[in-house]
Formats: structure tokens, sequence, C-alpha cells
């Protein structure tokens, strides 16, 4: 029964709120700030029905790790599309996710993405990729936080961890931000674990100290993305046995 009403508020969320997205258009015209805020409002507010719905349970640790007056670049693992819904409901300001360009092709979500800041990659498009960081250190610069999976794609495999891609922490590099590293537990027991149905789950969310890039001797920045991996995954097995599912 989990499944089914995820579902359908999802799409009764998506199809109720056309009305919604031209309301926030028309406010974007005037104001763009206040149509940012409450788009992520809203959304958040969708996010956190979607948790209650699904019986999701939440243990967050370190969550004053992050900044509230700056931008971040959060980079995270990824076992679930959960992870999203998980992450985004607890941003305390703007944030874009970078997705892959598929989602980009789903009606409705694509402009609540869009209203979002959120920005699709083609994998397989190096130019196109390279423009997706120029347009994500844009973000960082203009106040917006960016969210990372630098594992490339949700890990649906036996394996704890995909190859991390530490292109993405250019980000926060170039934009001067600093870095939050984020370790997820259990996630995929929600629904990959199971698909197509949804548990009931308790999952661990933690917030890693921020890594400030210009802050780091030199010899370091060149080694940033194995400092954040490295984090992340000792955060990552430190919690595993936190919860049982």
């Amino acid at each position: 029964m989990r499944t089914f009403f995820v579902v359908l508020f999802v799409f009764l969320f998506l199809v109720l709120s056309i009305p919604v997205m031209l309301v926030e258009w028309i406010i974007g015209k005037f104001n763009q700030n206040k149509k940012d805020i409450s788009s992520l409002r809203l959304v958040q507010w969708a996010f956190r029905c979607v948790l209650f719905i699904s019986g999701t349970k939440i243990t967050v640790i370190g969550e004053e790790n992050v900044p509230k007056e700056e931008p971040v670049l959060y980079i995270g693992n990824h076992r679930s599309y959960f992870d999203v819904v998980i992450t985004y409901a607890r941003t305390p300001g703007l944030c874009g996710y970078i997705s892959k360009k598929e989602i980009e092709r789903i009606p409705l979500l694509n402009v609540w993405m869009r209203y979002l800041h959120c920005l699709f990659l083609d994998r397989n498009n190096i130019k196109e990729g390279l423009a997706v960081i120029l347009a994500a250190i844009n973000k960082v610069k203009a106040g917006i936080s960016i969210c990372v999976f630098p594992e490339g794609t949700r890990n649906d495999t036996s394996e704890d961890f995909l190859p991390f891609h530490g292109g993405s922490l250019k980000i926060a590099e170039k934009g001067g931000c600093a870095i939050v590293p984020m370790a997820l537990n259990h996630t995929e027991d929600i629904f990959e674990a199971h698909m197509p149905w949804i548990r009931r789950t308790h999952v661990v969310l933690e917030y890693c100290k921020p890594v400030y890039p210009k802050d780091l001797p030199k010899e370091e920045r060149k080694k940033i993305s194995d400092i954040v991996e490295k984090t992340i995954k000792e955060t990552y097995y430190k919690n595993q046995g936190l919860v049982s599912g």
C-alpha cells in the first residue's frame, strides 16, 4: 500500500501543481528570489510528505556542519532514488542537483527541476559535461548550492561504492565554496532492495565537516577528490551498523 500511496501522491502533486508552475513563472518575472524560495519550500514539503507516506525514518548526524549562510557543494554516495528526496528535504537554502539527461524527458518533473536550478548531464558527452560544470560554478557564485553524486549513477550493484568521478569537485574549487561530504546508509532498503515495493525503513544521513579547497595546502588540493571520497567511505562504514534497515 505504501508504494501505491507514494505513486498516487507524486502523480497528484505533479498534475495539480500545473497552475502553481504558472504562478511561480509569473512571480519569477517580477521577483526571481521570491520564486526560488517558494519553489524550494513547496518541493521540500512534497518530499517530506513522500518520506512520511513511505514510512522512512531518518537519523541525521552532523547537520551543524552545513554552512547556513553560504552556498556549498554537497557530495554524497548514491544507492537510491530516495537519496535526492532525503537530502533535498533538508537543504537550508537554494540547491540544484546535477542529474542525468534522461530525467529531463519526464514531463512536469523537468519543469520543477529547472525551477530548482537543477542541471542535466549527458554522461557520454564530454563537451556537454564541461558546460554543466561551468554552469554549476556560476550557480555557486550566484549563491546557489549544488549537489552531486560523483559515482555518476545510482549504485545498484552488490558493491558498496562505484568509482568516484572527481571532476565535479572543480565546482567548489572554481566557485570558491565549501565541500560538504554526505554519507547515506540503508537508503536502498526503502525501494531498490525489493522493487517494486516501498517498505518502512530507518536510514542514516551524516553531514561531514566541510572542506574548503582554498584553505588546503597545494599538495592536498591536488588530492581533494581522494580526501572527500575517503571521508564519505569511512563515515558510511562507521554508520553501517547504526540501524538495522
